[in-house]
């Protein structure tokens, strides 16, 4: 009960009701499809069923969670996704911008094909809509200019539900406390995990809105118990040690030492975005990606048994230093406690990685030819 009353006090993009305690992110996101599929069989609307997620989510790796996921790796061989699940555009500008197309321009075509797609199934079938604010396993892909304002319309004309997955952004991540600060998102249901204790626990929440709560509890009321939930959730272990972290994160004033060392973060790799072999470097607060392509085209990956970012990847750990591989994209982020004199030192060893790297790609090419 403490846990819940920080939770919905901390949480201020919206008003919330309640939190609902589970033990991952991928469980949090499976209440949150039997949540809305409970809400709207209690409203007398059987037929909104449909959840719209995005091409290179990732919303956790149990059934429907991994369904809402956009990532083909999570589909292959386990006949995922579900047919309940559709997906929709990947914000990546860079990636998917038309020539001369802004980024708010990019933004509008994204929220003209939601709109398409929503009327194409029939707005009466679709329940909801989730997104993570920053996408995190897809390759920390930001979203463009005025995107959420323009997602959010869209869904708010249909009666479609907006489920913010704050696993990855919540709690300083992005030099916010929550990514739908940053980005004005007003969510009807909010799921968290990871840092909600710092990972030191496995928990996860989900926070849901006034109005979801009240028919939820009519419902349940009716029918005489709300039959869902979980052997350890709300365990009163990890809770404390959720309260813990919390506890430090005011202390600290995390968002703060977010804000001051993430522009040296930021910054200093940005400083590398030259590289003849880099596409893009994308980031914000203590969240950063780099892309490896030839030409420093989005169109001109290197062939995939060339292995450009494992190389990296491998140069980096020899040094002294871990990053996540994933592909020819490297995602980075540093704890939260990294101090300026560390980020020298990451910035050094990125440097360092690249040359040797930059090298590699040369002999390979010059093997080729």
């Amino acid at each position: 009960m403490d846990l819940a009353k920080e939770l919905l006090e901390l949480f201020t993009a919206r008003k919330m009701a309640k939190a609902f305690f589970v033990n991952s992110g991928s469980e949090a996101n499976d209440t949150q499809v039997k949540l809305v599929w409970y809400y709207y069989n209690a409203l007398g609307k059987p037929d909104k069923k449909k959840f719209i997620a995005r091409t290179k989510s990732y919303h956790g790796s149990t059934l429907i969670a991994a369904s809402l996921s956009g990532l083909s790796a999570l589909h292959q061989k386990f006949d995922l996704p579900a047919p309940f699940v559709l997906h929709t555009d990947c914000p990546h500008y860079w990636r998917y911008h038309l020539p001369g197309e802004t980024e708010e321009e990019f933004a509008t075509r994204l929220a003209n094909n939601l709109e398409e797609l929503i009327l194409k199934e029939g707005p009466e079938t679709i329940a909801a809509f989730i997104a993570e604010p920053v996408m995190g396993a897809g390759g920390v892909i930001l979203p463009p200019a005025a995107y959420f304002d323009k997602i959010q319309a869209v869904v708010k004309k249909y009666d479609i539900l907006f489920i913010a997955d704050e696993v990855i952004c919540a709690f300083g991540r992005l030099g916010y406390m929550f990514g739908c600060d940053k980005y004005n998102i007003k969510p009807d249901l909010v799921s968290l995990a990871k840092a909600l204790s710092s990972a030191y626990m496995p928990i996860g929440a989900i926070l849901v809105s006034p109005e979801i709560i009240e028919v939820i509890h009519s419902q349940s009321n009716k029918l005489g118990v709300f039959s869902h939930g979980f052997t350890y959730s709300g365990s009163p272990v990890p809770c404390v040690v959720a309260l813990e972290a919390l506890k430090i994160y005011k202390e600290r004033n995390i968002v703060d030492v977010v804000n001051k060392i993430a522009p040296k973060f930021q910054d200093g790799v940005k400083a590398f975005s030259d590289s003849p072999i880099i596409g893009e470097i994308r980031g914000t607060g203590l969240i950063l990606a780099t892309e490896f392509v030839d030409n420093k085209s989005p169109n001109d990956p290197f062939p995939p048994e060339w292995g450009v970012g494992a190389y990296f990847g491998a140069q980096c750990e020899k040094l002294g230093m871990l990053v996540r591989v994933a592909g020819d994209n490297i995602m980075m982020s540093p704890p939260f406690i990294i101090s300026p004199e560390e980020v020298d030192e990451l910035i050094s060893i990125y440097g360092k990685a690249l040359r040797e790297t930059e090298k590699r790609v040369q002999e390979l090419k010059s093997q080729r030819k």
